[in-house]
């Protein structure tokens, strides 16, 4: 798959006052036909732990269990035109409620840049909203509605990590304006790695068929059980529509990330400052190098930079793909051995910032140990 046709899957328009030759005001169409509303229903979440349950439901029944705590976003901007006047724009998005104090969750790429957001409840009440916090590495963000307790119907957070290949899977939303729509597929992969906003890579998400269009971002995936195992956050389409690959952010991401958002407005992520590709053992033979992750590129003033790592000098094609060289290559991290370029995004992002953490790596041959504290990632 390739990565540039990913897109994130809210809709968005904007009127521009155009300011110089010629005057006047322009459409400016964003991820949908601008002559349609598009929108989608956020759902409830009862509680941010993750609970285990057996009981299939049919689509219907999780359909009725979640409609209620679907909303949608609506997304009020002003950003300057390419023609330099002012341009406002709306956008619109989904989420789902987390819990009974009025929290709600979406993509952090939906509320970028808002001026105001209102949210659209099940019996079409709507409340304007306040963003608790946002972090783009993830693209999740938390919002703050005062609304009643009445139209609040948190949806229980599942579990991801007990997805399985082959999965039932349900989207609500309202793709291209038509409200309530339900879609089915499956799980058609797990652990894909898609990029961030701000163009860090998002471990583990959940690829599914379930139909998913402009509209659908912030909003849940739910597994047989009504529970939310995911949000859903781009498609992959060269068509701009529904190709049948979605992607959704695993709901243990959701845990963690919403609950630092929850406590402190923020979230922090620990930061070694290297780009790396994974060195296989079918092929580590024939470059020469070690199996592990190979570091490619060592940014400056960084935690890497100050322990001293290489990044690659060079590349070589095997069987068809290009791999980094001359990069040190690391194979265990606090002495445990790694074999791919994820084992040591994995074990960064469970470390904090200011944490320490010992690296062997291998340079021209050579087995080398060194201990690195990591930094906080900038933003």
């Amino acid at each position: 798959m390739n990565p540039r046709n990913r897109k994130p899957i809210f809709a968005a328009t904007a009127v521009a006052a155009l300011v110089g030759a010629g005057g006047g005001a322009a459409l400016y169409a964003g991820l949908a036909d601008p002559s349609t509303k598009t929108v989608v229903r956020e759902v409830t979440v009862a509680s941010a732990q993750p609970t285990a349950n057996t009981t299939t439901l049919s689509v219907n029944q999780i359909y009725k269990r979640a409609y209620q705590g679907v909303v949608e976003l609506t997304v009020s901007s002003t950003q300057q035109s390419q023609f330099g006047g002012p341009q406002s724009g709306q956008a619109q998005g989904s989420g789902f409620v987390y819990d009974g104090q009025g929290h709600v969750v979406t993509n952090a790429h939906v509320i970028d840049g808002a001026s105001t957001i209102s949210v659209r409840f099940w019996n079409g009440a709507t409340y304007d909203a306040q963003v608790v916090g946002s972090d783009p590495s993830t693209d999740l963000a938390v919002l703050k509605v005062d609304a009643p307790s009445s139209v609040l119907h948190p949806l229980t957070l599942g579990d991801s990590t007990r997805l399985a290949v082959g999965d039932g899977v349900v989207a609500i939303g309202s793709p291209f304006g038509l409200e309530d729509t339900v879609t089915t597929g499956i799980v058609s992969a797990l652990h894909r790695k898609i990029n961030s906003p701000n163009n860090y890579p998002i471990n583990d998400s959940i690829q599914t068929d379930a139909a998913i269009n402009h509209g659908n971002s912030g909003g849940p995936l739910l597994n047989a059980q009504g529970q939310v195992i995911g949000v859903n956050a781009q498609i992959e389409s060269d068509s701009g529509g529904n190709d049948g690959v979605g992607f959704a952010i695993p709901s243990s991401t959701v845990h963690s990330i919403v609950g630092q958002l929850l406590g402190s407005g923020k979230v922090e992520h620990a930061y070694l400052g290297v780009s790396v590709q994974s060195i296989p053992a079918s092929v580590a033979g024939q470059l020469g190098l070690p199996a592990g992750a190979e570091i490619a590129e060592v940014k400056s003033g960084t935690p890497a930079a100050d322990a001293g790592l290489h990044g690659a000098t060079g590349s070589r094609v095997v069987a068809g793909q290009s791999y980094s060289t001359g990069g040190d290559v690391v194979t265990a991290i606090d002495g445990k051995t790694i074999t791919s370029g994820d084992a040591l995004r994995a074990a960064i992002e469970a470390k904090s910032p200011g944490n320490s953490m010992s690296l062997t790596y291998v340079r021209d041959g050579k087995s080398h140990t060194v201990a690195v504290k990591l930094a906080n990632r900038p933003s």
